[in-house]
């Protein structure tokens, strides 16, 4: 049995399978490039078929990623599981290679992603959306986005920083979280249970001067504070709401055993008294909860069943354990992972990344020079490869250095079917060329023909070649003609290939738009000037530019100049 286009049923049925399979891996933005890879390894026979099967790849993944943008993602998997069950475990398989099982109940998994909003989302910050998104969709879980933002005083929040976050996570993840919460409109909460801690004895208001208790943690002994009793903590609580006391005299901590080999776990500080106004609830408040008391109260009261967090927190784990015991609740499961330093860019301080642009060395977030989210949007990365390298990289503990070039390469598995191809010319060198003024020639949107159609030029009187190629007195133009170059003048010497010239990329005179190429090195953002291809340019889109990388198109001036930034190679 075949199909319209001649295909037997078993093909129509794997071209089918596969794009279902792509939809649901990438939330209905599956590729017919990847479909097609994966048609032609499992079936090496229709390899010598495969610009024709382009047609019906093409039509296989339009209807999966239309049904899952229709009826939900959750169709997709029913349709894959009712066709190629097989192919359904595989996908859950490839999601687990990289991810660990998780440990414990994995029955109603809820999990968190907790940034600072002092600024948006870094190339650090994405793995904790990937990795937290990727385990919900794999268990049928939920994440919650919750904003660490009490502390007004050394990482204090970006008013606009939480909006950016929360479009960003959508982004990374493909989904909106399910739950989003702001600390800082939860205050009422956490000064509920430090009040009610205090009440049962479980915490005291320590009013020793942080150098005097530090040597009392060192040396093991008790410090005054730890003595008083419920009633003149409450007072002292009570002081340090109403403002009494003051910044540095008071802070409340969770009496542990000041005899604990860990010395950071010795009745470690919950609470402190801070004056500096809040951007989202302004002087409401005079005491905040430290971080390992905020989140272990949040966690609690959000659900929390697994937490995945850094391997440098183990002892705010063992903090927060401490804690739930004492409070008689189950701690989440934890998993750590270990540090990933880019070598490009080092570290991901959104601290001193923020410095840098209020100092004026960088050009605000987008600045092509930071690793943001904001920069790497700008530049056109494709959400699907971040994915992709944290999914693979999986949870270790183990540090690990890496270079942008891997997540790049992802980049372009990702992006390549999806990038029609555009000529740009640097530092341009003009060439009369004669006897060809009215020919056309049409280069392909893509040389696999994964993007169907063509380019069409009209020669005219004049070509545009890179400065750095004129060097050569002979050359061939892709797509149309080897010519012998002599006194600023391209003479055509055949229209097949006829040895081995170099080719190169050019323009012709009328096709060509002045432009600018936006190309981040080290310290430095190098502007290079030259012409771009005039045929149906869009803002926003990605191209890749011949012999030159990928890059997307940033602004188009009426009638003038283009400004494009670079992606990568």
């Amino acid at each position: 049995m075949v199909d319209s286009d001649g295909w037997s049923a078993e093909v129509v049925a794997a071209v089918r399978k596969f794009s279902l399979q792509n939809a649901l891996e990438y939330d209905g933005a599956g590729q017919a490039g990847s479909v097609l890879g994966r048609l032609l390894s499992e079936k090496p026979e229709l390899r010598t078929e495969a610009k024709r099967l382009m047609g019906i790849v093409s039509e296989e993944v339009a209807a999966a990623n239309t049904l899952a943008l229709e009826e939900g993602i959750d169709a997709v998997r029913a349709e894959l599981e009712r066709s190629a069950p097989e192919a359904l475990e595989r996908e859950k398989h490839s999601k687990v290679e990289g991810l660990k099982a998780l440990p414990g109940d994995t029955s109603s998994v809820v999990l968190r992603f907790a940034p600072n909003p002092n600024g948006p989302l870094t190339l650090g910050h994405s793995r904790g959306v990937v990795i937290n998104s990727e385990y919900a969709k794999l268990y049928d879980g939920k994440v919650v986005l919750r904003f660490d933002d009490t502390d007004t005083k050394v990482k204090p929040p970006l008013s606009d920083a939480y909006q950016w976050i929360e479009e960003e996570y959508g982004w990374l993840a493909g989904r909106p979280a399910d739950i989003v919460v702001r600390a800082s409109d939860r205050m009422p909460i956490y000064l509920e249970y430090a009040a009610s801690m205090l009440a049962d004895g479980h915490c005291y208001v320590c009013r020793c001067p942080a150098a005097e208790f530090r040597s009392f943690r060192e040396s093991k002994e008790d410090c005054p504070c730890r003595s008083k009793d419920a009633s003149e903590n409450l007072s002292d609580w009570k002081s340090m709401n109403d403002g009494v006391l003051v910044e540095g005299e008071a802070v409340v901590r969770v009496r542990t055993d000041m005899t604990l080999p860990n010395p950071a776990l010795r009745d470690w500080p919950a609470l402190r008294i801070q004056h500096t106004p809040h951007p989202m609830v302004g002087e409401q408040y005079r005491v905040w909860p430290l971080l390992d008391f905020q989140s272990a109260i949040e966690d609690y009261a959000q659900g929390v069943t697994h937490i995945v967090r850094g391997k440098d927190l183990m002892d705010s784990t063992r903090k927060q354990t401490l804690m739930y015991e004492k409070l008689g609740w189950e701690y989440p499961e934890t998993l750590y992972w270990g540090r990933v330093k880019v070598h490009e860019f080092g570290g991901f301080s959104t601290s001193s990344m923020r410095a840098s642009i209020e100092d004026g060395d960088r050009d605000g977030w987008e600045d092509l020079r930071l690793p943001t989210i904001q920069s790497l949007r700008r530049r056109g990365f494709d959400a699907r490869a971040l994915r992709d390298f944290w999914v693979e990289l999986g949870i270790t503990q183990k540090d690990i250095s890496v270079s942008m070039q891997t997540i790049e390469s992802l980049n372009s598995r990702a992006i390549d079917a999806v990038a029609e191809r555009r000529s740009f010319v640097a530092s341009p060198v003009r060439l009369s060329i004669e006897g060809y003024e009215s020919v056309a020639v049409d280069s392909p949107r893509h040389p696999d023909g994964e993007i169907p159609g063509s380019r069409g030029w009209v020669l005219g009187g004049a070509i545009y070649i890179q400065k750095s190629d004129s060097v050569s007195s002979s050359l061939r133009l892709k797509e149309f003609a080897d010519i012998s170059i002599s006194d600023s003048k391209a003479d055509v010497e055949s229209l097949d290939r006829s040895d081995n010239r170099p080719i190169v990329q050019w323009l012709p005179e009328g096709m060509a738009r002045e432009a600018v190429l936006f190309m981040p090195q080290g310290e430095e953002i190098a502007e290079v000037e030259g012409f771009l291809e005039d045929f149906e340019l869009q803002v926003g889109q990605v191209y890749q530019l011949e012999r030159v990388g990928f890059a997307r198109l940033e602004r188009l001036a009426q009638g003038g100049g283009a400004e494009l930034v670079w992606l990568h190679s």
